[in-house]
C-alpha cells in the first residue's frame, strides 16, 4: 500500500472512530479516559495525526461495542506498513515532525545509511534469508532516506557515538563510502551532526539509543529501541528527562566541524585498510 493510500486509511480510520464516540454520546475526553488515554490523542486519532497502539484500538472496540472492526483495522495497516510492527507507528510520526533529534551508540542511524551499508546491516541479521527479503528490507530503509531531501524535511540533529565510526559494518570499503555519504549531509546542511568521541567517558544512557521527535500540533514524541522491540515514549515528564539527557550528550560531543574532521579521518582509515587488503 503506497504511503497516499495508507494515510486515506487511517483517515477513516479516524473518521469512524468520530462517527461511533458521537454515536455513543461521548465526547473525546470521555472517550480518552475509558480507554486509558488523553482526550487529545483521541483527536489525533480521529484526525489521522496519531496511530493509536493495538491494545487502545482493543479498548475503544470494546467500549464502542464494535464488533472488533478497529482492531482488524489497526492490524491490516499495519501488516501492510514495509517495517516491523515495532517500528511502523515511529515511522509515520517520522514523516509528520518538525524536529528530530537522535543519539546512535552503535550503528549509523537509517536516515542517513547509504544502500550497501544497509544491506549489509540486515544480511548480518538474517544471514540465511532470501535474496528478495534482503532487497525488501533495504528498499524499506532507503525509501525513508528520501524524507532528507523534501523541502519540508524536519530540522535533523544527530549525535553519534564514535563507535559508529569505527565499526566496519560489511566491510572497510563499504564504511569509507559510508562515512563519505554523512560528510557530504553535512555539507549539504541535510544534518546537523556532532560525534561524542572515546574520550567523552561516560554519558547519559550508554549504549541506548534514542529519538526525541517535535510536532507542529501534538507533544513531542521519543522513541528508543531494544532487541526486536521498540518503545514510544510520550509521558511528558519522561519525555522531559531524556531530552535533558540528549541536551547532556549533545554538549559533551565535537562541535560539528571538528566532528566533520573526525569522520573524514575516519573515512580515510577504512579507505587505507580497504586498499591494503
Amino acid at each position: 500500500m503506497a504511503n497516499g493510500s495508507r494515510q486515506a486509511a487511517w483517515e477513516f480510520f479516524g473518521t469512524e472512530l468520530k462517527r461511533h464516540r458521537e454515536e455513543a454520546g461521548l465526547t473525546q475526553a470521555e472517550l480518552g479516559y475509558r480507554v486509558f488515554v488523553s482526550g487529545g490523542y483521541i483527536g489525533q486519532f480521529e484526525q489521522a495525526i496519531r496511530r493509536p497502539q493495538l491494545d487502545v484500538a482493543q479498548r475503544i472496540d470494546d467500549l464502542l461495542q464494535t464488533g472488533g472492526f478497529f482492531e482488524r483495522t489497526w492490524r491490516k495497516l499495519i501488516k501492510d506498513e514495509p517495517y516491523t510492527e515495532y517500528f511502523a507507528h515511529a515511522a509515520e510520526l517520522e514523516r509528520l515532525a518538525t524536529e528530530i533529534c537522535e543519539y546512535a551508540p552503535t550503528v549509523i542511524p537509517g536516515l542517513l545509511q547509504t544502500r550497501e551499508y544497509a544491506r549489509a546491516m540486515f544480511l548480518a541479521g538474517n544471514p540465511l534469508a532470501a535474496e528478495g527479503y534482503i532487497e525488501e528490507l533495504v528498499k524499506g530503509r532507503i525509501d525513508r532516506t528520501q524524507l532528507l531531501k523534501d523541502a519540508t524535511r524536519p530540522v535533523y540533529w544527530v549525535v553519534l557515538h564514535e563507535t559508529v565510526l569505527r565499526i566496519p559494518v560489511g566491510s572497510t570499503a563499504i564504511m569509507a563510502l559510508q562515512l563519505d555519504h554523512l560528510a557530504t549531509l553535512m555539507r549539504e546542511r541535510k544534518v546537523l551532526l556532532q560525534v561524542l568521541p572515546f574520550t567523552a567517558g561516560a554519558h547519559p544512557v550508554m549504549g541506548k539509543m534514542m529519538w526525541h521527535m517535535e510536532f507542529e500540533d501534538a507533544p513531542p514524541t521519543v522513541y528508543t529501541e531494544a532487541v526486536y522491540s521498540g518503545n514510544l515514549l510520550d509521558e511528558p515528564a519522561v519525555v522531559k528527562r531524556i531530552r535533558s539527557s540528549y541536551d547532556l550528550i549533545r554538549a559533551a560531543a565535537l562541535s560539528p566541524e571538528a566532528s566533520l574532521t573526525l569522520i573524514n579521518a575516519a573515512a580515510e582509515d577504512h579507505r587505507r585498510c580497504a586498499s591494503s587488503i
